[in-house]
């Protein structure tokens, strides 16, 4: 690991200042993915910038139909908020299952968002949920806000400082997780509001991705039937040490399915 100065803003305000002033400053939020490649070396940032101590950005609250989430907020937080679990369920039970008791305690919901690693679950709901991500410039749709393998719409100082999810009618999360990270070899994110459907796929690909085929197929009858000859391009799916693409294309379209039939059957 390198040697970098620490600095620990008051302020949104203040901490994109600071950015602003140290070119090579980076945020740190729960510092899951920069914290181990620090001790690689593949990073050598000037400041480390520590989020989790602003007061605006943590915190969990509802307004209508709109459940807003700090972004400096752990995981086990969303996971044990009984605010969470009521209004949304899935993202309830989504937050328990990100990785270990260790992650979800230091890890964070911004972190994960900007992040966007391509096998992460925050992803999946945020798309699944049509969800707004709050930043310290603007508000970025969720559609538009994950562009690539570890790649998002954020400029080089802009932070995310919430998310916003819409509350659907139901949703439900399922993944089949890797034994050891616990990250998604598949996950898939399914969200019904009124008569439309959004299906949101993370692990498969090289970002987390709506799968529109099975939107349509589902908004038009609601039912695992309905599932059964939707197409998934297997072609733009990972393929890698863990599970070669067209496995991964067979535990979306079962995950999907099993998603599906927990909502009709009032899970």
């Amino acid at each position: 690991m390198y040697a970098f100065s620490y600095f620990r803003p008051a302020s949104i305000d203040e901490a994109v200042a600071f950015l602003k002033d140290h070119e090579g400053a980076k945020p740190l939020s729960g510092g899951m993915t920069l914290v181990p490649t620090l001790k690689q070396r593949l990073a050598a940032p000037s400041h480390l910038v520590d989020l989790t101590w602003i007061p605006e950005m943590k915190g969990i609250t509802v307004d209508g139909d709109i459940l807003r989430i700090g972004a400096a907020t752990p995981h086990a937080v969303v996971a044990s908020s009984e605010t969470v679990a009521q209004t949304i369920p899935a993202l309830s039970r989504l937050a328990g299952l990100i990785a270990d008791p260790q992650v979800r305690n230091r890890g964070t919901i911004g972190g994960s968002v900007a992040n966007n690693d391509p096998a992460a679950d925050y992803p999946a709901s945020a798309l699944g949920l049509d969800a707004t991500v709050v930043t310290s410039e603007r508000r970025i749709p969720a559609d538009d806000f994950f562009v690539g393998m570890f790649e998002t719409a954020l400029r080089e100082t802009e932070l995310v400082t919430a998310i916003e999810f819409k509350r659907p009618d139901a949703a439900a999360y399922l993944k089949y997780a890797h034994a050891a990270s616990g990250y998604a070899v598949a996950g898939v994110f399914v969200a019904r509001f009124g008569g439309a459907v959004r299906v949101a796929v993370t692990g498969a690909g090289s970002s987390v991705f709506r799968w529109t085929e099975a939107e349509e197929a589902l908004a038009r009858s609601f039912g695992i039937e309905s599932l059964r000859d939707v197409p998934l391009d297997d072609s733009m799916l990972l393929d890698d040490i863990h599970a070669p693409a067209p496995y991964r294309a067979n535990l979306v379209k079962v995950h999907a399915r099993r998603a599906v039939a927990e909502l009709t059957n009032g899970g």
